[in-house]
């Protein structure tokens, strides 16, 4: 889905866009608008894109882009007619080509637009705690509650029967029916997204969303980033346990069971039924299957099968763990 939230500035001519981006033009094509920034899967022929690991060089070969920000390495992946941009640091010029389009979305600071809920039009319509404050762009479904000193920021739509818990901060997200946000949870708040740039670090702009589907249930303490270029998203009847982190990205599939204190990277996918105990740690741009199980403490670096079980670090299957330590 688009972002519902992000202001596009765009479109933009191309020979602007490089300029700004500190880049020479291609091919003369100055007339060329670029209308959007999009990841390699969900582009169109109006819109530039980025190809910058092997591991994406099936959806880089079917991208409809015009336009993509690549290596030397990479490049002949892409199809003939889409226009190579070959820069050395990919992820830091797509930061500042982002920055254009969505100059909105680089900064998170608190939200000027809350209003104590009293002064609102749903102080008749949700059961609410002390000192509830909520922004602009917020819509709220029938039988919800939210705790005391929550604040609802701006862009967030929260669906049918849903509780929110005391301390909770949420923004730039979309929680569908009968979900459960506990205590002193963070939601949709920018990821720790950013590169090093000479002396000094940049901001890599995040314009997606965080998507928490039916029957979910968010653990106290837990952090949920939107997405940096796609939408963090947590599939339905998924449980979080406390004190979980989900990086921006990531996708859970429905049905899943994650226990207390584990760690998700950027831009790694669960399939459903996936059951990972306490403290383990999932590195980013991984693939893990259906019916997967992951023992706590362990450390995946590596994508996982469907219905399969590991343990350890680096994780690996649970029967040949359990041969190695007795």
């Amino acid at each position: 889905m688009s972002n519902p939230f992000f202001k596009n500035y765009g479109p933009f001519k191309i020979d602007k866009i490089l300029k700004s981006a500190g880049l020479k033009n291609i091919n003369n094509f100055k007339n060329f608008k670029i209308h959007d920034i999009k990841d390699l899967s969900t582009s169109t022929s109006k819109d530039i894109t980025f190809f910058h690991s092997k591991k994406y060089f099936d959806l880089a070969s079917k991208t409809k882009a015009s336009f993509c920000v690549t290596t030397e390495n990479l490049k002949n992946y892409l199809p003939a007619n889409c226009n190579k941009i070959v820069v050395d640091n990919v992820l830091l010029i797509i930061a500042k080509i982002t920055k254009i389009f969505y100059p909105d979305s680089v900064f998170d600071g608190f939200d000027i637009t809350s209003k104590e809920i009293t002064k609102t039009s749903f102080k008749k319509k949700i059961k609410y705690g002390k000192n509830v404050l909520i922004g602009k762009n917020v819509k709220i479904g029938k039988n919800c509650s939210i705790g005391h000193n929550s604040i609802i920021e701006k862009n967030v739509i929260i669906g049918n029967n849903c509780s929110i818990g005391s301390n909770v901060i949420i923004r730039n997200t979309i929680i569908n029916n009968n979900v459960h946000i506990l205590d002193s949870c963070v939601i949709g708040k920018k990821g720790f997204g950013f590169f090093p740039d000479k002396k000094k670090n940049y901001r890599y702009p995040q314009i997606g969303v965080v998507i928490i589907n039916d029957n979910a249930e968010i653990g106290c303490g837990s952090t949920i980033d939107r997405g940096s270029m796609s939408n963090t998203v947590i599939g339905k009847n998924t449980y979080l346990d406390n004190q979980v982190h989900i990086a921006h990205n990531v996708k859970i599939g429905e049905n899943c069971i994650i226990a207390g204190q584990v760690g998700f990277a950027g831009s790694s996918t669960l399939g459903n039924n996936v059951m990972i105990g306490g403290q383990a740690g999932i590195s980013g741009h991984l693939k893990i299957g259906n019916n997967v199980q992951i023992g706590g403490g362990s450390g995946v670096i590596n994508d996982i099968p469907d219905n399969t079980k590991v343990m350890g670090y680096p994780a690996k299957n649970l029967k040949d763990f359990i041969r190695e330590n007795k």
